[in-house]
């Protein structure tokens, strides 16, 4: 379970108060082992603050589902952009997660002073401390870069009184990458004195590094640097052979003060519902076991002209986990990083261990980058759905303008506005 305290911080002080509080203080000076490790439960279990709102925010306009609620229509106006609606930069799909993600961003830059500033804990202690840090704060940082785009994030938060600047997504991804870099020559040198809920069998040092590799292979991809991809994911838990679901993942549980994954609906049910977007279906190959994923309803879900006939069944349960980064994730950076290299025959033997694993006969398509990387694209579309991803892959491709229009007038939107409080 995770119950540790997580600090109501944000990136901006107009909006989260005075960061001078003496709770804070108490984090940053001489602190002990238990309180760095209260930070770091506060810092995992607040991945989890509306995570189940970024999923439908990507998910939505990544046209995988739609999210239907009588209480709330903005999920099928604004994030289709039905009859004129747009994006606000006031509206909780950007607020909301936004100041989440920051909130676990500002914990992670107290662990970094914390840590650095005691005198009770080894230099390798310190350094375990700094890799969690930063390889959790390059993940978040990703996460809202991801949502805005080119209208950029604040990566230098850690001085609430004189906030970095926005910077665009090559500058970002950069600085991304170079914390996760950071973070990893921490963990070379580090020794771990913390437990982590969701990170299972990657808990000690080396899996954490393996953990920090697998997130660096994502960003490379980002940003075309289709070697390091390579190199990062020799240096993470990928495997070929491998269990497709061995990852780290943000857990949930029953217990008291404990949270848990508001993305499961039960299905079948009416009014409040998440139900897969028709091409979901429509588009999967005959034998494929992941329409697992989107399992048949006893009647059609509509609203405001809008219907599909199938639930969204990711997440099975109140308390199933969310990956992080997994194994299945990691085999499809390989065959990308070795299609965009023209390494194709690598490419598609890494197809084929996904493609093979959901019941599909090996690929027998062209063997061409293009055909292959439409392969690739749609093996993304199956094995990571609901996962975050598929939206982020279609603009990086620049294919947004292929997902389907639902009614007259709707808009596949690139990015998010910034919140309005963070507007410069």
């Amino acid at each position: 379970m995770l119950l540790g305290w997580v600090l109501t911080l944000g990136a901006c002080k107009k909006d989260f108060g005075d960061l001078n509080e003496p709770t804070v203080q108490s984090f940053t000076s001489n602190a002990t082992v238990a309180e760095l490790n209260n930070l770091v439960s506060g810092t995992e279990s607040g991945l989890r603050n509306n995570l189940a709102l970024y999923l439908d925010d990507v998910g939505i306009i990544g046209r995988e589902m739609y999210h239907f609620s009588n209480s709330e229509p903005r999920y099928v106006t604004d994030l289709l952009g039905a009859s004129g609606a747009t994006l606000s930069g006031s509206n909780f799909y950007i607020a909301n997660t936004w100041a989440s993600r920051y909130q676990v961003i500002k914990n992670c830059n107290i662990l970094e002073e914390a840590a650095t500033s005691t005198s009770l804990i080894s230099p390798q202690e310190v350094s375990g401390y700094l890799g969690f840090a930063q390889t959790i704060k390059a993940y978040q940082l990703l996460m809202c870069l991801n949502q805005t785009d080119s209208n950029g994030i604040r990566v230098d938060v850690s001085d609430p009184n004189d906030l970095g600047p926005f910077v665009g997504p090559t500058a970002a991804l950069a600085a991304i990458s170079g914390l996760l870099d950071s973070a990893a020559t921490n963990f070379a040198n580090a020794t771990i004195d913390y437990t982590l809920a969701g990170f299972s069998s990657y808990s000690d040092a080396a899996g954490l590094l393996q953990v920090n590799r697998a997130l660096a292979a994502r960003v490379d991809v980002y940003q075309s640097n289709w070697a390091a991809a390579l190199t990062d994911l020799s240096a993470s838990f990928f495997s070929l052979q491998g269990d497709l679901t061995a990852g780290v993942y943000d857990v949930f549980s029953t217990g008291s003060g404990d949270q848990l994954n508001t993305f499961f609906i039960p299905q079948n049910q009416t009014g409040e519902i998440r139900v897969a977007h028709p091409s979901y279906a429509a588009d999967i190959e005959a034998g494929d076991d992941r329409i697992g994923k989107a399992t048949l309803r006893t009647a059609v879900a509509s609203l405001d002209g809008l219907s599909s006939n199938r639930d969204v069944w990711v997440y099975t349960s109140s308390t199933a986990p969310i990956p992080i980064v997994r194994n299945e994730e990691l085999v499809l950076i390989y065959a990308e990083a070795n299609i965009q290299n023209n390494d194709l025959n690598d490419g598609v033997t890494a197809l084929n261990v996904i493609r093979e694993a959901h019941g599909l006969a090996a690929y027998s398509g062209a063997m061409t980058s293009a055909a292959l990387l439409t392969e690739m694209l749609n093996q993304r579309r199956y094995s990571l759905y609901c996962e975050g991803h598929r939206w982020v892959d279609m603009r990086r491709y620049g294919l947004l303008g292929t997902l389907p229009i639902d009614r007259p007038g709707d808009q596949v939107w690139t990015e998010f506005p910034l919140p309005v409080s963070e507007t410069p």
